[in-house]
């Protein structure tokens, strides 16, 4: 179980390990750390527009037992991101309609069970507000059972969506469209006084009738199928709305993830490095075509070693205390030791020198690929440390573009031994359509770059990007150059 301090590391996990405890701290979930594509094979990934990538909404799902503070955790969301456009979204608005059978024996149907709710209607609604599409959300009517009696809700699209409901977490297709998790676990006699308190003042219900349903319905349907879900949660919140901390947190991670790049949002182990205005002055430098090549070089060994540094700081590391010169004790971490590079001629070798600043006599490997050709990517040349299997391997290349040569060189080093989870991916720059290449065929890879750019156009070149880096940075002229593979 990681507590709360542990709260950012957590949020972007597909696969949660199941948390069960009644700490009244706010929990948070596990996770785990643990043939190649053509060029028109490439090309036939989705692309990705510019307006895809900005305007995806961040989807947050709030579960958790009748009455156990979802609404009082929802609006204190909205209300802390009042700068936000946010919209509610609840479950409860997706009952099926009562049949004329089913209304003669209404004391006899279970509202808490997972066929009582339209989840295909539910899904249509997410969907069309996912693509910026408005929509009509019914009003169900709990005196009638059924929709339609009041105008639909008018929903327009937002930056964040709150999904909420007591089985908002049963349907695995609802749950993928969530970017966040988050189940509100409260005590059972507090859920049970508030539902009473509940259902007769807004549902027109005597108490006999509520405590029957309760017994007969709720509980039983909270042990079978709400229950369960708890440990698809990303974040459970004890005590709902009380836990003004968890709430913070929570409102802190949201903020952070508006302002990502929407990729990150979809792949874990994409890692875009925090944009500041030096990086953006660096940016601007070495992709003004007008750059000499001395600044050219010069700023971008600025932005490399910084690639480089963030690149480190995803390797494993290990506990260590020194002695420090006035004889107190420091508690610190020790480097992975077992570390390579890897650089993609020509241009990965631009970032050797940033590498080995930082890692004292690492061990650098090289793979050549052929970029060229009506046969695709070609792989010419590769010398690799002999060991490379039992090292973590930060592979080394500027630009990532279409991603064909990045995943010829992660089977080549895949082939070799080394764990998929052991190769960090360090580059300047990306296109979208690469980063799909890549991280859907390496899910377990990690990617650190700067900027992520529009897209890739008629030449499959990055744009806006920074030209060829290789002759850029080298000096040269391909159409002087012959590919010769390293004696």
């Amino acid at each position: 179980m990681i507590l709360i301090h542990c709260l950012f590391q957590v949020f972007a996990n597909k696969s949660i390990e199941d948390l069960m405890g009644s700490n009244s701290e706010v929990h948070f979930s596990g996770f785990h750390m643990d043939c190649l594509e053509q060029r028109k094979a490439s090309m036939e990934q989705p692309t990705t527009s510019e307006d895809d990538l900005y305007k995806q909404p961040f989807i947050i799902g709030v579960a958790g037992g009748a009455a156990s503070g979802k609404t009082a955790v929802c609006d204190m969301i909205i209300q802390q991101l009042h700068d936000q456009r946010v919209v509610l979204v609840n479950q409860d608005s997706f009952y099926h309609n009562l049949t004329e059978e089913e209304l003669t024996r209404v004391q006899d149907y279970n509202f808490d069970h997972p066929e009582a709710f339209d989840t295909e209607q539910l899904l249509s609604v997410m969907d069309k507000l996912k693509r910026g599409q408005a929509v009509n959300i019914p009003k169900y009517d709990f005196k009638g059972y059924k929709s339609g009696v009041s105008p639909a809700r008018r929903v327009n699209p937002a930056d964040v969506i709150i999904l909420e409901g007591i089985l908002i977490f049963h349907d695995p297709r609802v749950r993928a469209l969530m970017n966040m998790k988050i189940f509100v676990d409260t005590d059972a006699d507090v859920r049970l006084a508030r539902r009473i308190r509940r259902d007769t003042a807004e549902k027109a219900r005597d108490i006999a009738t509520v405590l029957d349903q309760y017994s007969k319905f709720v509980k039983p349907a909270f042990d079978d199928f709400i229950l369960p879900t708890k440990k698809y949660a990303d974040i459970i919140i004890p005590r709902g709305g009380d836990n003004h901390v968890a709430i913070d947190l929570i409102v802190q991670h949201i903020r952070t993830k508006l302002g990502q790049h929407d990729l990150c949002k979809i792949y874990p182990n994409l890692y875009v490095i925090q944009s500041t205005f030096q990086m953006r002055g660096m940016h601007t430098l070495v992709r003004d075509a007008k750059t000499t090549k001395h600044d050219f070089v010069f700023y971008s060994d600025r932005l490399i070693r910084l690639v480089v540094e963030h690149g480190l700081g995803h390797l494993p590391f290990t506990e260590k205390q020194v002695i420090t010169p006035t004889g107190s004790v420091y508690s610190g971490v020790d480097f992975c030791k077992r570390l390579c590079g890897v650089s993609i001629i020509r241009s990965g070798e631009s970032m050797e020198n940033a590498l080995r600043a930082c890692c004292k006599g690492i061990k650098i490997g090289k793979i050549l690929i052929h970029r060229e050709g009506d046969n695709g990517q070609q792989l010419i040349y590769e010398k690799l440390p002999n060991d490379i299997s039992d090292r973590h391997v930060l592979l080394l290349d500027p630009i990532l573009g279409t991603g064909n040569s990045a995943v010829q060189a992660i089977s080549l080093l895949l082939r070799k031994g080394v764990p998929e989870s052991n190769i960090i991916f360090l580059n300047l720059i990306s296109a979208p359509q690469g980063v799909h290449v890549v991280c859907k065929s390496f899910p377990r890879i990690k990617i650190v770059t700067s900027e992520i750019d529009i897209g890739l156009n008629e030449d499959f070149r990055v744009i806006p990007g920074m030209g060829e880096f290789g002759d850029r940075y080298f000096g040269t002229d391909d159409d002087d150059m012959q590919v010769v593979a390293p004696s």
